[in-house]
């Protein structure tokens, strides 16, 4: 396995904008909400260590939230029927090796201080899952209020009482008492702006410089989120991971570097991040698509493409994994290419995810054997809208590339 040269904040912060899919009235919640942890735990010099754990755990904490059933459920301050999306949440860190140490504060950021600080947890864990919990109520609070008002400062005031009289009971009195200190100038408020806040976090960014980490470490992460979007329905359970795995094997099939296989790989894992967007009603609908659903489908591949087209060292994934739509014949989306400018790793991705979800079965169809897979394929290519030597490759090695699609 090769090494990628990268800078693994870029990665997590670029790749975690895929939470901003689920909800388009709280976009950016996520690094608003580690924005403000940040900013109260300096007042309480907090280390940088425990200050970076914090602002990792702070731009995850709704990991486990990919279904917009249950976040409309958040919005509405339902959080007691929505404590799943926290053990979801933890679950998913817990298998993703090197994120598995947030597990805990994810797992407890929606439990009240009056109760976790009996729980037999580290002082760093409960602190650091409370400060998450009182940050997370002020973005809510802000967004109830704005519905009242949009200036921000208008509502500052009333949350920041609304908080102090939760001191002790469902927050730590020392988070309060930062919070209503870092919360008082007006400049705290106005760095709530997406822009402004783009800029606190790129300075978060660039002071963990790039380094050389292992494709598997890599994966890891990657792995991480592309499970959190096969979690949106039973349906695409193992979904991206089994393209994935074919991608890879095509690719060594192939002979291509490999580089260019972990590459292939990544961009299988990653392909249906924009997939978060999608409603689930569309999603796991058992009728065939109206054509205004269609066309909310289709900003999906686009999705991803915008996620992780600014992470340095992934433009060909990105390339790639945004292109899983497209056809030879230029009848794809969403960019329309067509074998002319559709490379041969991009053709590996798009055949890798159909022949997935054959294998897999989808709400409207039972998933199918091996053969009949290889039929549709053919019949596709017949219609020169999939590459023809990618697909008499996996006819030449059906069985391997059943069980790479399907994980066995």
């Amino acid at each position: 396995m090769s090494k990628f040269k990268i800078n693994i904040h870029e990665v997590i912060f670029h790749l975690s904008d895929v939470l901003n899919l689920v909800s388009d009235n709280q976009t950016d919640h996520g690094k608003r909400v580690a924005y403000m942890a940040a900013e109260c735990v300096k007042v309480l010099n907090w280390d940088r260590e425990w200050i970076d754990d914090l602002f990792f755990a702070s731009i995850l904490h709704d990991c486990g939230v990919s279904k917009t059933t249950n976040h409309e459920r958040l919005v509405n301050f339902s959080w007691k029927t929505s404590e799943n999306h926290c053990v979801g949440g933890a679950k998913l860190l817990n298998a993703s090796t090197p994120l598995a140490y947030l597990s805990e504060y994810i797992l407890h950021h929606h439990i009240d201080w009056k109760i976790l600080r009996g729980v037999d947890l580290s002082d760093k864990v409960k602190m650091s899952a409370n400060c998450i919990n009182m940050v997370d109520t002020v973005d809510f609070l802000l967004l109830h209020y704005q519905q009242q008002s949009s200036c921000i400062l208008s509502n500052k005031e009333n949350i920041r009482k609304e908080i102090s009289k939760k001191s002790d009971s469902e927050f730590n009195p020392q988070l309060v008492d930062a919070f209503l200190k870092v919360s008082e100038p007006e400049a705290f408020w106005f760095a709530m702006n997406k822009d402004y806040n783009a800029a606190y976090a790129k300075t978060w960014m660039e002071h963990k410089a790039n380094s050389e980490v292992d494709f598997i470490d890599l994966k890891e992460i990657v792995l991480f989120y592309s499970r959190m979007v096969d979690a949106k329905s039973s349906y695409t359970k193992y979904h991206s991971e089994g393209v994935g795995r074919l991608a890879r094997y095509l690719g060594e099939l192939f002979n291509l570097p490999e580089q260019t296989c972990d590459k292939l790989e990544l961009a299988g894992l990653l392909h249906d991040l924009g997939n978060l967007r999608v409603p689930d009603s569309i999603l796991n609908t058992t009728k065939r698509l109206t054509d205004t659903e269609f066309l909310i489908m289709q900003q999906h591949s686009y999705d991803t493409y915008d996620i992780i087209k600014d992470i340095k060292g992934f433009e060909d994934i990105s390339i790639w994994a945004s292109k899983h739509h497209e056809r030879s014949d230029g009848s794809g989306y969403p960019f329309r290419c067509n074998s002319t400018n559709l490379t041969l790793e991009a053709k590996i991705i798009a055949i890798a995810e159909i022949f997935q979800g054959y294998t897999q079965g989808r709400p409207h169809r039972e998933k199918i054997s091996a053969i009949d897979t290889l039929k549709a394929l053919n019949l596709q290519v017949k219609k020169d809208k999939l590459d023809k030597d990618i697909v008499i490759m996996i006819e030449q090695n059906l069985d391997e590339c059943w069980k790479a699609a399907n994980l066995i």
